[in-house]
């Protein structure tokens, strides 16, 4: 079969199951993932083992340390996906809410209903956990969802969508509404994108490089995050041990994901103070730190960064997502300095302040402008399921239907529902005697 005809198929199949799930209960979603979570436990030997080969074939590649990790698959991670599903099972099922309701004066009661986006797809590369994220998202949802995962991980992404579809055999749901694409021929993702008749939306989660390129290649809406260049603010008034501690989690905790700090902007005065403290720390694990003039004349020549790497940062350096153990120092003048700062080299991701006074952190929190603000915490917070969501589809930077983590609400969309009892507009209605003319006013029609 040729790669057109096989997306065609694939999307036509998730499209004629969103009739299936409109008919579906609550019961039925929850039981559906908690099946999944029961047999991800079952069968996660078998799990590991298609990890494995992956993770053999990425080394062979030559693929680099901090994809590895995202690639893996080990017993907390699977506990994690198994986790999701009965978080997200135990969740209120957002389909059918009424989200608000009001009366006009001819007694028409109008309201916005919460309705499934319909057929999704999730283009991502490397961590196949996300397949379990994904798809739990999109049943509890109601959404019909195609999912695309990198070559790197197909082996491990093909056991969890038969876990997934071996779970729905079981409970009622339809099976047709997982689909997955089980190809590593990447021109498949090329036809799918056309296919705007089909699938309703695309939601890319991964590098820069492809969030560009399906933003680029799209017939269909997308729902984007360029890329996570987030920021930590430390402010004059900041608690040292606070700063410490977030600064070193929100960048060393784990370097390669989104919502891990890239840029360090430090107030002219707490520098002295401060940045030999977090460059030993910073040392302690690896990290290289890329300083402006004024970081580095602070940490050159001083016996705690004496274990630290401390370069001279470059322009280019402050645009940076490193996704990795390396980070852009910035001294600044001001808090309205680091606010600019972070409007000029950020990605409108996630940004955080340091401070014990209220009311810089409130004027942070009100003039940054990027998806999650922080006051006193770390970055690394920026989670589907660290918000209470259960799991995330992804992060948006959009600023059209979802901004921030992506959860059960963000998949689905409000439409219109209206209570009448007989209302007619302009009181024009049939006539009342047979012989009276009708009197259509064609200029209002055209209009309206």
């Amino acid at each position: 079969m040729d790669m057109y005809t096989y997306a065609v198929e694939l999307s036509k199949k998730a499209k004629a199951s969103q009739q299936k799930l409109r008919k579906i209960n609550t019961q039925i979603k929850n039981d559906t993932l908690l099946k999944a979570a029961e047999l991800i436990e079952k069968r996660k030997e078998e799990i590991i083992k298609a990890n494995q080969l992956d993770l053999e074939k990425a080394r062979e590649k030559g693929i680099s340390k901090a994809m590895l990790d995202r690639l893996e698959l080990n017993e907390k991670r699977i506990k994690g996906m198994v986790q999701v599903l009965k978080d997200v099972a135990s969740l209120p099922d957002p389909v059918g809410q009424v989200i608000s309701m009001w009366t006009r004066p001819n007694g028409l009661k109008v309201g916005r209903m919460r309705v499934p986006l319909g057929s999704i797809l999730i283009i991502y590369e490397a961590r196949p956990n996300v397949t379990i994220e994904a798809a739990a998202l999109c049943m509890k949802s109601s959404n019909a969802v195609i999912l695309k995962g990198g070559s790197e991980t197909i082996n491990s992404n093909r056991i969890l969508v038969d876990i997934l579809k071996e779970a729905s055999r079981e409970t009622g749901f339809p099976q047709e509404a997982i689909q997955f694409v089980d190809t590593t021929d990447r021109e498949v993702v090329n036809h799918l994108l056309q296919l705007d008749q089909y699938i309703d939306v695309v939601i890319p989660r991964g590098g820069e490089g492809l969030i560009r390129a399906v933003a680029e290649k799209s017939k269909i809406p997308v729902i984007k995050h360029y890329k996570g260049v987030c920021n930590l603010y430390v402010d004059s008034e900041a608690d040292m041990e606070k700063a410490l501690n977030i600064s070193f989690n929100a960048k060393v905790q784990r370097p390669s994901v989104c919502n891990a700090i890239e840029n360090l902007v430090v107030h002219k005065d707490i520098a002295e103070k401060f940045l030999p403290e977090i460059a030993y720390y910073y040392g302690k694990a690896g990290v290289e730190m890329r300083c402006d003039e004024r970081a580095l004349e602070i940490l050159q020549n001083n016996p705690k960064a004496k274990n630290t790497k401390v370069i001279p940062a470059t322009e280019e350096d402050y645009y940076e997502e490193f996704l990795d153990l390396i980070i852009a120092v910035k001294v600044v003048d001001s808090l309205d300095e680091a606010i600019d700062f972070i409007h000029k080299y950020g990605s409108n991701h996630s940004e955080a302040i340091i401070t014990e006074n209220y009311t810089k952190g409130m004027r942070f929190i009100n003039e940054v402008d990027s998806s999650a603000v922080y006051i006193n915490a770390s970055t690394r917070f920026t989670d589907g399921n660290e918000f209470g969501l259960g799991a995330e589809m992804g992060i948006s930077t959009d600023k059209i239907h979802a901004r921030g983590p992506m959860g059960l609400e963000e998949l689905t969309i409000p439409k219109f529902i209206i209570f009448g009892n007989g209302q007619i507009r302009d009181n024009f209605g049939i006539p009342k005697d047979e012989d009276q003319n009708i009197n259509i006013n064609k200029e209002a029609c055209e209009l309206k």
